[in-house]
């Protein structure tokens, strides 16, 4: 039986932890990007950090020194150059509006002569030209915030690598299951976070690359811009892709393109969209079995609070939520003791 001072010091530290922890959350909120690519690259290569700091015996600074060129290399050069690719574009257009007018006029004409629709109005031309300052401004504002959490990012990472070890197993010790349970969870949330870092990516990579193909094929102008724009557009759910190649096929149509235009469509239709079926059902399962709408919900959610990091951080904090309830439900609902908690059949996961 616990005496009234010692409730005293359990509940006023519990009281001081969860306040200064939300505190620290709330202005750590503009690093979140970072952070949450810290976390998810270290996923991706705490086991060869392990196999050269453990198996190599090399020095621990040395050996993530050289994972840390390896993200840089194979992950945060390749994603900046995209990004920087469609900025350059997007600044382009905010700095010279004319560049997007006179397309945007020969569209607008395309569909009047088509359907007598004066699209170019008065009203319209405004509201156009009073958002691309606003746009230009997003677009700097996103430049420093991606700069800044991108040194934040390899900042932590390097720290994490160094004390990955330490700090997994801190993590399982504060875990509220026995030591077995504890290390099953840690090995769930490794998979899930790896499924979202590797899957997500993977798909929009691959219907780029084969969106690009369909867009040389159909004569599509400025292919690998809209190739990238299509990698992007994987992300956004139900939606995605067709939001890039839809418009597209429409222009070539109303351009009086219409055999390339219906091609686009069926290509965008019958291949395109196909690939995400394709790459889900081979990778996911393989990976971690992650229900679709996790995902759907999950880059909603992601998207709002993280930004573009949210991609992969919303599906995988709805699922980390999916799993959480799982385990609440096994352990303390149906009394489950720890060491059932994660058999098969009686898995939580997502």
């Amino acid at each position: 039986m616990l005496s009234v001072r010692e409730k005293y010091w359990r509940y006023s530290l519990f009281v001081l932890i969860a306040g200064l922890g939300l505190t620290i959350f709330a202005e750590l909120t503009p690093f979140l990007g970072g952070l949450l690519g810290a976390v998810t690259i270290y996923v991706l290569l705490r086991r060869q950090m392990w196999f050269l700091s453990e198996r190599r015996r090399w020095r621990r600074s040395l050996a993530a020194s050289l994972l840390l060129g390896e993200a840089i290399f194979f992950f945060l050069v390749p994603i900046s150059l995209i990004v920087w690719m469609v900025v350059d574009k997007i600044q382009g257009v905010a700095l010279d509006p004319q560049s997007v007018i006179t397309p945007v006029r020969h569209v607008a004409g395309l569909i009047q002569q088509k359907t007598g629709y004066d699209l170019w109005s008065e009203s319209n031309l405004q509201s156009v030209l009073g958002y691309l300052p606003r746009a230009g401004q997003w677009l700097v504002g996103g430049i420093v915030n991606f700069a800044v959490n991108l040194v934040v990012l390899l900042f932590v990472l390097y720290f994490m690598l160094i004390g990955g070890l330490r700090m997994e197993t801190y993590c399982r010790e504060i875990l509220p299951f026995d030591r077995r349970a504890a290390r099953s969870v840690m090995r769930e949330i490794h998979m899930i976070v790896r499924s979202n870092a590797i899957v997500i990516p993977l798909l929009a990579v691959s219907q780029g690359v084969v969106a690009y193909v369909g867009y040389l094929a159909f004569g599509v102008p400025e292919p690998l811009f809209w190739g990238v724009l299509t990698c992007f557009a994987t992300i956004l759910p139900i939606v995605g892709t067709a939001l890039v190649w839809l418009p597209l096929a429409a222009y070539m149509s109303l351009d009086g393109n219409w055999g390339q235009g219906v091609g686009l469509v069926m290509y965008g239709t019958l291949v395109v969209t196909q690939v995400d079926n394709l790459v889900r059902m081979v990778m996911q399962k393989k990976m971690a079995d992650v229900h679709p709408l996790i995902t759907i919900f999950g880059v909603f959610i992601g998207l709002s609070l993280f930004g573009f990091m949210g991609v992969i951080f919303g599906p995988l904090m709805l699922a980390m939520f999916v799993f959480c309830v799982n385990v609440f439900k096994r352990r303390y609902l149906d009394g489950l003791p720890d060491r059932e908690l994660f058999q098969p059949g009686g898995r939580s996961g997502g």
